[in-house]
C-alpha cells in the first residue's frame, strides 16, 4: 500500500511577512504587486473574507477589501524561508517533490512497518512548525491527488488522513472544481452539463468524459474517483534563479532601466552567493509594449560577484535594446548554477572585495536583503520597505568602487 504524503505552507508570503513583523497578526494581508497591474500572490484569510484571493488583479482585491495591508513581498527571503522547511524535508522522508515554493509531496511508504506513516507526518510537521515558525498542513492517502485535496481540507494548519478505501466517500460531497487540474474555464463548462459535485463524475461513465473533454476528461473521471498512480518526481537543485518586473506603465527611461537590471543583477547575487551558487551564464529579457519579447544570453567564468555580474547583464542589455520602443517588462535570468563560494579572479583587489561582499550579505541576512545596497541600484528601491507600514527603518546605501 502506498502512503504519499502532501503538504502546504499556509498562507505562505503572509505567514512570512507576520513572522518578520508580528504587527502584521490578524489583520487583512495582500502580497503581490502593488501597481495597477499588478496580480495578488497571497492572501490572508482576512482578506479572504472579503472575496479577495491569489491570481486576483490587485486592483479589484483592493476594491473589495480597501483596509487590506498591501505588501510588495521579497522573493529572496520568502526562498530562504522555503529553504528552512525543504533541508527538514530532505532530512527526514525518504523521497521528496517539491511542487512549489510552499508546497511538498512525501512518499513514506513501508513506513508503517516501523513508526506509522500518520504519527511520523504529525511529528514532522510538528517540528517544521517549531523550527520555522511557520504554519503548515498536509493530507495523508494513498496517491497525490488524494493527498492534495485533503490537505485543502485540513487548512488552515492543520492535517487530516484518508484510509484506503475511502477516497471516493471522501471525495464525492466536495465541488468539482476541488479537484487539481479543473480551472475555471473547465469548472464552468462542467456546471453547464450540471456538473458540480464530485459525485456526479463518480457516477458517470468515463467514455462520456473522454467524448467531451478528451484526455483531460479521463484524468478529471480518475481523479475523481481517487485513481492515481503518478509517481513522485525527485527533488532536485534549481539550476537557474530569476526575476522579472512588470512596469505600471511602459517606458523608455533608459536610466531608469538601467538602475532596475542593475538592482535585480544584485539581488540575484546575493541570493547565490547566500545559496553557496556560483552562475555561468547570464541572461537578459525585454518584452515590449506590443509584447513582442527578446532575450540575449551569455556564457561566463563561475561567479556571483556583484561588479562582474551586474557589467555583463549591462551589456546584454545595451546589445538587446535597440528597437527604442516602450518597454514593458524587463527581466535577468542566471543559469548553469553549481555549488561553490565566491572565488576572486587574479585581477581583483584582493580580499578587500570578498570581505566587502560577507560584510553586505551579513547585513543583508541580519536586517533584510534591502538593507544594503549600491548607490547605482538606489532608484529601483523604496526607502522603509515595500508595501508593509511598519518597516520603517533607512537602508544602508553603499557606494562601492573595484579597482
Amino acid at each position: 500500500m502506498r502512503s504519499i504524503l502532501h503538504l502546504d505552507l499556509d498562507t505562505f508570503f503572509v505567514s512570512v511577512e507576520r513572522l518578520i513583523d508580528s504587527r502584521l497578526n490578524g489583520l487583512p494581508i495582500l502580497v503581490g504587486g502593488t501597481g495597477d497591474r499588478g496580480v495578488v500572490s497571497a492572501a490572508s484569510y482576512e482578506s479572504r473574507a472579503f472575496g479577495a484571493h491569489s491570481g486576483m488583479p490587485m486592483k479589484m482585491a483592493r476594491q473589495l477589501c480597501p483596509e487590506a495591508i498591501v505588501i510588495k513581498g521579497n522573493a529572496s527571503t520568502y526562498t530562504k524561508h522555503s529553504k528552512a522547511v525543504t533541508d527538514i524535508l530532505k532530512e527526514e522522508v525518504p523521497l521528496l517533490e517539491k511542487a512549489s515554493i510552499d508546497e511538498f509531496y512525501a512518499d513514506l511508504t513501508g513506513m508503517d512497518k516501523y513508526v506509522g506513516c500518520y504519527k511520523f507526518a504529525s511529528e514532522m510537521r510538528t517540528k517544521i512548525i517549531k523550527e520555522t515558525g511557520l504554519p503548515i498542513s498536509f493530507g495523508l492517502s494513498a496517491n497525490k491527488t488524494v493527498s492534495k485535496v485533503a490537505t485543502g481540507e485540513a487548512k488552515p494548519n492543520n492535517q487530516i488522513k484518508i484510509d484506503l478505501g475511502y477516497e471516493k466517500p471522501f471525495l464525492a460531497p466536495l465541488s468539482i472544481k476541488k479537484i487539481p487540474s479543473v480551472g475555471a474555464k473547465t469548472f464552468q463548462t462542467l456546471c453547464h452539463l450540471g456538473i458540480k459535485k464530485v459525485s456526479t463524475v463518480q457516477q458517470m461513465p468515463i467514455e462520456m468524459m473522454e467524448s467531451v473533454f478528451g484526455k483531460h476528461g479521463k484524468s478529471i473521471w480518475l481523479k475523481s474517483n481517487g485513481i492515481d498512480n503518478r509517481e513522485l518526481v525527485e527533488y532536485h537543485e534549481r539550476k537557474s534563479i530569476s526575476s522579472e518586473r512588470t512596469f505600471g506603465k511602459d517606458t523608455t527611461d533608459v536610466h531608469k532601466l538601467k538602475t532596475i537590471i542593475r538592482a535585480m543583477a544584485e539581488n540575484l547575487a546575493f541570493q547565490l552567493r547566500n545559496g553557496q551558487k556560483l552562475t555561468s551564464c547570464i541572461s537578459v529579457k525585454i518584452r515590449y509594449s506590443d509584447f513582442n519579447t527578446h532575450s540575449k544570453q551569455c556564457k561566463i567564468g563561475y561567479t556571483s560577484a556583484d561588479h562582474n555580474l551586474i557589467d555583463k547583464v549591462l551589456e546584454l542589455f545595451d546589445k538587446l535594446y535597440s528597437k527604442r520602443l516602450l518597454i514593458r517588462l524587463v527581466g535577468v535570468r542566471f543559469s548553469g548554477l553549481v555549488s561553490g563560494n565566491y572565488q576572486m579572479s587574479l585581477f581583483e583587489s584582493t580580499q578587500r572585495t570578498a570581505d566587502l561582499y560577507q560584510a553586505m550579505d551579513l547585513i543583508r541576512n541580519k536586517y533584510g536583503s534591502r538593507s544594503v545596497f549600491r548607490a547605482s541600484t538606489f532608484g529601483a528601491r523604496k526607502i522603509g520597505g515595500v508595501g508593509n507600514p511598519f518597516n520603517g527603518e533607512p537602508p544602508i546605501v553603499l557606494a562601492h568602487r573595484t579597482t
